[in-house]
């Protein structure tokens, strides 16, 4: 298979949640493989401390500060993306946030707010640049999903209800654009220690419990899961849409280990 397949130069592409964790590392993932790149979440000194790593691969990029639970930004986003670069050809949603507490226990404001950011943003993003995918013909959308979209993770409750959703959201989002030239895929990061979910894994009875589950038995690196994004953004995912890759050192396919 030509390396081309996966080169994005000339691609334009919108990272949200791009400034830290998985977001960050697939930001930087695209524009090493030729993109520009505009990564944003909501602090903007992370946009521009981002901004600047894209540009030192010789990409472009802006410093735009933006937040998915709120239509007019995301919007005002789309519209500074389109006025300085002409166009968007891929769409990277990786803004989401976690609340831990069980199901009997959880407050609907606690419900509630992760759902605005992790499924409604989510939503925002895809109609606003979507539209705007399907007027020029071609787009690629990519979610970040989790292994909660299949499994359950106790105590996380109104996360993994977000996660199932956004794999359903891509499933008909990939269907209903499927004939228009926009694909509509997720990635599923396995046990990746982000400043999400680090104080929930890292040296607890709960990270052992999970890579004792992960049959590579380590963690994963959150460059690792630039590879399914950069893949799902090119050119080589051309006749794949509403999938949902797991990037997860076997965790899924796991039964019994040993």
């Amino acid at each position: 298979m030509s390396e081309s397949l996966f080169d994005l130069h000339g691609r334009v592409a919108v990272v949200t949640g791009g400034t830290s964790g998985l977001g960050h590392a697939i930001a930087l993932g695209l524009a090493g493989a030729g993109a520009d790149v505009v990564a944003t979440s909501r602090r903007q000194e992370q946009v521009d401390k981002t901004a600047a790593e894209i540009e030192a691969f010789g990409r472009r990029s802006l410093r735009l500060a933006s937040d998915v639970a709120n239509r007019a930004s995301v919007q005002a986003l789309h519209d500074a993306v389109l006025g300085a670069f002409g166009k968007v050809d891929i769409l990277v949603n990786a803004a989401g946030i976690m609340h831990k507490a069980e199901i009997l226990d959880l407050d609907e404001a606690d419900w509630a707010r992760v759902m605005e950011t992790n499924v409604t943003g989510i939503l925002r993003a895809c109609q606003i640049f979507g539209a705007t995918m399907v007027k020029a013909g071609y787009g690629r959308i990519v979610n970040v999903a989790s292994l909660t979209s299949f499994v359950a993770f106790s105590k996380v409750g109104a996360y993994a209800a977000s996660k199932g959703a956004i794999a359903s959201l891509t499933r008909v989002l990939a269907i209903e654009l499927a004939q228009s030239g926009v694909n509509v895929n997720a990635v599923a990061p396995g046990v990746f220690p982000t400043p999400l979910n680090r104080p929930l894994i890292a040296g607890t009875p709960r990270g052992e419990e999970l890579l004792m589950r992960t049959p590579m038995h380590r963690f994963g690196e959150a460059r690792e899961v630039a590879g399914a994004a950069i893949f799902l953004s090119s050119e080589a995912a051309s006749f794949v849409t509403g999938q949902i890759i797991a990037v997860d050192g076997g965790f899924l396919a796991s039964g019994v280990n040993q």
